[in-house]
């Protein structure tokens, strides 16, 4: 196993951690959940660059990093609607998202195409860390909770149009193969019917 990937696999591990940092309410647990959480997010930059810098790009990096990435997120946010600080409905919207890209990726593999981060998937990552981490503190910093609401619609809204883009490039590209494969040409082969038979009729 690779060093990219090993840190993939640590982000995952830190998953449940972070989880149980939020929840407990205790002196400066709070602080210590977020440092927790931005180390596993700075994992997220470390393993796709260390990747890319060793030529160390494989199949499990690339299947683990997103689920990885979804993971974390989607932890955070749960974590933070039942700490009464995210309303739920956007928390839905964040984590449906990426269900649904999931979703599509799975699709596309299947069709024999990869889909590509799009610009507003990489946004939409900075986005939710920034705003897990600023509404977690918001409780101990009360000025920082209208920084935390406004990087909370800057996320749903990121995580709209990057969904939006997903999904037009996925359907631009089945398209395009679609157009360029050639149709499979009708095949008549010959064979005498006889002319009794009622079910060529």
């Amino acid at each position: 196993m690779n060093l990219p990937v090993s840190l993939t696999i640590l982000r995952i591990f830190f998953v449940p951690l972070v989880v149980v940092l939020l929840l407990t309410q205790r002196h400066d647990m709070d602080l210590w959940a977020v440092g927790v959480f931005l180390l596993a997010s700075t994992t997220d930059l470390l393993d796709g660059y260390l990747a890319r810098k060793r030529k160390q790009i494989t199949a499990l990096g690339i299947l683990l990093d997103p689920l990885a990435d979804k993971l974390l997120i989607a932890a955070a946010f749960i974590s933070l609607v039942e700490l009464q600080l995210v309303p739920a409905w956007m928390a839905l919207i964040i984590i449906g998202r990426d269900l649904a890209v999931t979703g599509l990726r799975s699709v596309a593999a299947a069709e024999g195409f990869a889909l590509q981060a799009s610009e507003w998937g990489k946004t939409k990552m900075v986005v939710e860390v920034l705003a897990v981490t600023v509404v977690a503190l918001g409780p101990r910093i009360p000025s920082l909770i209208p920084l935390g609401q406004g990087l909370l619609w800057l996320a749903v809204l990121s995580a709209l149009l990057s969904a939006e883009q997903y999904f037009s490039n996925f359907w631009r590209t089945l398209n395009r193969r679609s157009q360029q494969t050639p149709a499979t040409p009708l095949v008549v082969l010959p064979g005498g019917k006889d002319k009794n038979d009622v079910s060529a009729r």
